[in-house]
């Protein structure tokens, strides 16, 4: 039976060498765009999913989604939400048979649905919500960066994960950043499904 490390001290993870996404980082600003990457995307069998909203430093304020990233083993598409919104087509990719694989997805799925103006669009399609996925293998932790530490041993930066997702030109910083968490959930769901329990 094979099981994973429960837990992991955070200095620990803090010294690990760091993790970032390897692949081609495609940033979609329009809504052909966005056609072309769903296209593509509906093809995938399964993806990691993310989302960005711009830090709101005013209490009760919450900001729309700004960004969506979903991601191959090797290609991260980033939604720029704030210019294209939520087209049907993308959000019926959301809902269709791609296998989603995500992290703290419920807080995701409720800002988006804040964020689209036909709130009715969006249903809970097919996803995996890694947090209620991992304690089948031993992992308690609940956080993206700790779990991906205790399966790679290496860690994932959450230094951009405040700065403005709503800028008209992501850094690179921020588009590594991003693409890097949306990736990291697939990864950890790749790794785990290929384990035997």
């Amino acid at each position: 039976m094979s099981h994973f490390q429960s837990i992991i001290d955070k200095k620990l993870v803090s010294e690990m060498p760091r993790e970032s996404f390897p692949g081609r980082i495609i940033i979609i600003y329009t809504e052909s765009d966005a056609r072309k990457a769903v296209n593509y995307l509906n093809s995938c069998k399964v993806v990691g999913i993310d989302t960005e909203t711009r830090p709101s430093f005013k209490k009760g304020k919450n900001n729309k989604v700004a960004l969506l990233q979903v991601s191959t083993a090797d290609t991260c598409f980033l939604f720029r939400l704030n210019h294209i919104g939520i087209p049907d087509f993308l959000s019926e990719f959301l809902q269709n048979d791609v296998l989603k694989i995500g992290l703290s997805l419920r807080d995701d799925f409720n800002m988006l649905c804040r964020s689209n103006k036909n709130e009715a669009n969006i249903r809970e399609g097919n996803w995996i919500e890694l947090q209620d996925f991992v304690p089948r293998y031993g992992i308690q932790e609940k956080s993206l960066q700790k779990i991906y530490a205790i399966l790679f041993g290496k860690k994932i930066s959450k230094s951009q994960r405040l700065s403005n997702w709503e800028a008209d030109v992501l850094t690179d910083a921020q588009q590594l950043y991003a693409a890097t968490d949306a990736w990291a959930t697939l990864m950890i769901y790749n790794k785990l499904v290929n384990t035997q329990l």
